[in-house]
């Protein structure tokens, strides 16, 4: 009862920050994510120096590397700094391919391999929300904030894990993907699915009816609403599979404790690492497409 009330206080609490930190304006979004990042990465880089034998990863600049990474596209996808600011973090990596010649590690390889694994699965991920939350007007052409496109993702994301919990205490039978995840099943992936789409109708109606949405991605229609809720359903289903793949790899059960009862920064944000590129991968196709 006790880990209960832990855990809903706290899922209460970070549902409040998300949504606060993410509608509120665009630089509380890029601040709250920064830090997001940057944790994680700590995070990440921690569990490999400890549970990955004869690795060491340089956990300050890797993370440091990750959050100006961040940063920078925070700045690009603005509109205030031009594409040089990404030349930093360029030389950033050069540093730790290079900087292996000197440290004399065990294994150099496993080194380069989880730096650039933690920049390639944390940092860039983390990073493309910016590209989901700052457009260009179509008639003025000027960069601005829209909230909802990322607050969208992330409303999926929460509502697909809720359906499937529910439906899958209901009426699970099926295992999903026993080898990485024993407790997920077909019948709750299902559940979830389909509490995402009509989620992804009503955000639709309201888009289509709230003049001050009318630029958001030239208004997506409720098919491509819908179309969205499928992508982030799917590759956040992945993402949670990749991180239970590497925990079980690790050995370990949680990524850490700083969310009390929820575990830790990956724990809370797997879904997301896969669902948020992979959504600006769909809307970026869309507009392709015309």
């Amino acid at each position: 009862m006790k880990n209960f009330i832990t855990r809903t206080i706290t899922g209460i609490l970070f549902v409040a920050i998300m949504v606060t930190g993410i509608c509120l304006r665009g630089d509380a979004m890029i601040l709250l994510f920064a830090l997001i990042t940057g944790l994680t990465l700590w995070e990440f880089t921690g569990l490999v120096n400890e549970h990955v034998a004869d690795t060491t990863v340089n956990r300050f600049i890797t993370t440091a590397a990750g959050v100006y990474l961040f940063l920078a596209f925070a700045g690009y996808c603005t509109g205030i700094v031009p594409p040089s600011a990404f030349i930093p973090y360029l030389l950033t990596l050069i540093y730790l391919f290079i900087s292996e010649l000197y440290l004399k590690q065990k294994n150099p390889i496993q080194d380069w391999a989880y730096t650039m694994l933690s920049q390639l699965y944390v940092a860039l991920p983390f990073s493309m929300i910016n590209v989901l939350s700052f457009q260009a007007d179509p008639l003025s052409g000027q960069i601005a904030y829209h909230w909802l496109l990322p607050m969208s993702v992330f409303i999926f994301l929460w509502a697909n894990d809720t359906g499937a919990y529910c439906a899958g205490s209901l009426f699970g039978r099926h295992k999903l993907f026993p080898r990485v995840s024993p407790g997920k099943t077909w019948e709750g992936s299902i559940g979830g699915a389909v509490i995402v789409l009509i989620i992804a109708a009503v955000i639709s109606y309201f888009a289509g009816s709230d003049a001050s949405l009318s630029t958001l991605n030239a208004q997506l229609s409720t098919l491509k609403w819908i179309g969205l809720g499928l992508v982030v359903v799917f590759f956040g289903t992945w993402g949670d599979l990749v991180e239970s793949l590497f925990k079980r790899t690790l050995g370990i059960k949680d990524s850490g404790n700083i969310l009390p009862g929820h575990g830790g920064m990956l724990d809370r944000f797997d879904s997301s690492l896969m669902a948020i590129p992979a959504a600006v991968i769909y809307l970026y196709t869309l507009q392709f497409l015309g």
